[in-house]
């Protein structure tokens, strides 16, 4: 039923052109539940699935104004909830969910498809361009499977909080406009603990130029030699051929219009996604966030960060942080995420076949490694500041910063803004003397000795690790060659970290860690003082110094314990932390903000204070 009254609001006069139902195969069909799609990219929804007295809880207003809103526009119409849950049909939209397939965790997965995200269609915004508008959480789909097609309040906070969060730190991401909660429950696992426990449903208004992603191709794979599973439109060459058409006409108009011959245009397209692909991955790393979930399905086409699900920031570093509980086995480990980010290229390449040239596609993955390694090399020289020469040794001085913090269990965002405040070495300086409190600093952000412990206790189960104990004992020649494969080597290293952690006291170990600090630190000093070649003004070098390392280095980033806090407030009803840590995360290179009081009517008389280590709770936090 349509609203009432001759006047429309902003929601409803949002001018939809929704070209990707035009352009690309849909399926229009009357048949209801999870079904295999054929011959189709999307699949029309015909009936919406009401939440119970939906409301607004939580607005971005930059992310609004990519499709000319405002907050105001939103609380003004009493109808808002609804369109944004998907509970009334906003005019001009049409319902439909998009059909894709899928590596997961290294192998294919067959179709798989929005299973619980709907895209309304795509929305032309004049300066802000073209946007397609989805709500994820919207009900099923046929795609569901045997899913309710719903998402509940605690990863619907996760997604619009870390959707925000990446854009404002420079990273290319997905969207959240607005997020809607309701009096509707299901039931969820939320501990992966075998209980299940009522969760309102609640649903995101997500943005993107598009959300095609690696999966997309893969619906025309043939049968897959391990799985046994094949993509619904295996072998369909020709819709292949218009959804690769429509991608690179749409999304990559300057290798459209550069490229008269198909293939050509085909590699340059495929170039162009491995470059985007690689600069993302580069700031991933850079800034200390782990995905979680790397399957071919959340690789955007676009070089966007997708799909917000167990993500996590780093807080002590460690290379082989794993933030998705249910990752075992660290596939989509931090220090894994750019070879996973090159193999999940090569199946792209494989899915788009013969619309490539095969040795020219393998050309292209080559040249992966050495221009993420680039990129990556090239921010982490504006987080040291080193911006005015490219030194040989800029890499061994990144890596040996990595290994000091991940040795000292510093904290990884914290640390690399307080580098910011190593003094410039001057004439005449005592080291020691003079980084002696920058050296404080840092120390205050790394880890106790009994962290550390727990931080160095092998993951390995207790059975698998004495059987390979023992052999060390009765088969040395096996046991080399166990030694040497990276799961077991990394379980090696741990136990021999243990080992010195328990022959050493708190004391000890922080004497020992504040000469490592000043070591290094002393060797950065003396990289820095190469940056002014005597004809600059120095001031301007240390001015500029200080502008780049304070915009590369973020303050604050999206913790799980920030995240957890403002889920448990709006778990009982208090959003306002919510939207406080969304103002926050918006400005995440600003000194401005200090703490503030949390003046909800659960935080009874708390301080947040977003910027400083995680409290020793926040280490029992379960994402998966």
């Amino acid at each position: 039923m349509e609203p009432c009254g001759s006047v429309s609001t902003a929601l409803e006069r949002l001018p939809f052109n929704n070209t990707a139902l035009k352009r690309l195969p849909v399926e229009d069909s009357e048949e209801t539940g999870s079904r295999t799609v054929p011959a189709a990219c999307f699949s029309l929804i015909r009936a919406l699935q009401p939440l119970l007295r939906p409301a607004v809880v939580a607005q971005s207003p930059s992310a609004l104004s990519l499709l000319g809103l405002t907050e105001q526009d939103v609380l003004s119409d009493p109808l808002s909830p609804e369109y944004l849950s998907g509970s009334r049909l906003l005019p001009g939209s049409e319902p439909a969910a998009h059909c894709y397939s899928g590596h997961q965790f290294g192998l294919f997965a067959g179709q798989l498809g929005d299973g619980a995200v709907m895209y309304l269609g795509e929305v032309e915004s004049g300066a802000h361009g073209r946007w397609e508008i989805q709500l994820k959480g919207a009900g099923v789909t046929p795609y569901s499977r045997d899913g309710d097609g719903r998402k509940v309040l605690r990863s619907s906070i996760r997604e619009f909080l870390c959707s925000e969060a990446m854009a404002a730190l420079g990273i290319p991401s997905t969207r959240a406009a607005s997020l809607v909660t309701s009096d509707l429950y299901v039931n969820r696992d939320p501990l992966n603990s075998g209980r299940r426990v009522p969760e309102r449903c609640s649903v995101v208004l997500r943005l993107a130029p598009s959300f095609i992603r690696f999966g997309s191709f893969e619906i025309f794979r043939g049968r897959d030699d391990f799985s046994g599973l094949q993509g619904p439109s295996a072998g369909r060459h020709d819709i292949r051929a218009q959804l690769l058409d429509y991608v690179i006409e749409t999304f990559y108009p300057c290798v459209q219009q550069t490229h008269s011959n198909r293939k050509e245009r085909n590699m340059a397209f495929f170039r162009e996604v491995m470059m985007r692909t690689a600069k993302l991955v580069a700031q991933w790393q850079c800034v200390g966030f782990c995905h979680g979930v790397l399957n071919t399905d959340n690789m955007s086409i676009l070089g966007l960060t997708l799909d917000y699900g167990p993500f996590g920031f780093m807080d002590r570093f460690d290379p082989d942080f794993v933030c998705n509980a249910s990752d075992k086995r660290g596939r989509y480990s931090y220090q894994a995420q750019p070879s996973v980010c090159r193999w999940n290229l090569a199946r792209l390449a494989e899915a788009l076949g013969s619309e490539l040239d095969a040795a020219q596609a393998g050309a292209v993955l080559d040249e992966f490694t050495p221009t993420y390694e680039a990129l990556y090399l090239g921010i982490m020289r504006k987080k040291l500041g080193l911006v005015r020469r490219e030194e040989s040794e800029d890499s061994e001085l990144v890596s040996d910063l990595l290994r000091l913090m991940h040795n000292t269990g510093a904290d990884f965002t914290n640390t690399f803004r307080l580098l910011s405040r190593v003094p410039w070495p001057e004439e005449g300086d005592s080291e020691g003397a003079t980084v002696g409190p920058a050296v404080d600093l840092i120390l205050q952000q790394c880890a106790s000795v009994e962290e550390l412990k727990v931080a160095n206790k092998p993951t390995m189960e207790d059975r698998e690790l004495a059987m390979i104990l023992s052999m060390a004992q009765t088969n040395p020649v096996m046991f080399g060659m166990v030694a040497d494969t990276p799961g077991v080597s990394q379980q090696l290293e741990r136990m021999g970290r243990l080992k010195e952690l328990l022959e050493t006291d708190q004391d000890e170990l922080k004497e020992k860690q504040r000469e490592d600090w000043i070591f290094w630190v002393s060797r950065y000093r003396r990289r820095l003082a190469m940056e002014c070649d005597g004809t600059t003004d120095l001031s301007l070098v240390k001015k500029e110094r200080l502008s780049v390392m304070n915009s590369t280095n973020p303050r604050v980033v999206l913790r799980n314990y920030i995240a957890q806090n403002a889920i448990q407030a709006a778990e009982k009803g208090d959003f306002s932390e919510v939207s406080r840590v969304l103002r926050v995360l918006e400005n995440p290179y600003c000194d401005a903000f200090e703490l503030e009081p949390l003046d909800g009517p659960h935080m009874n008389g708390q301080t947040a204070a977003y910027d400083r280590k995680p409290p020793a709770w926040a280490q029992r936090i379960c994402i998966t």
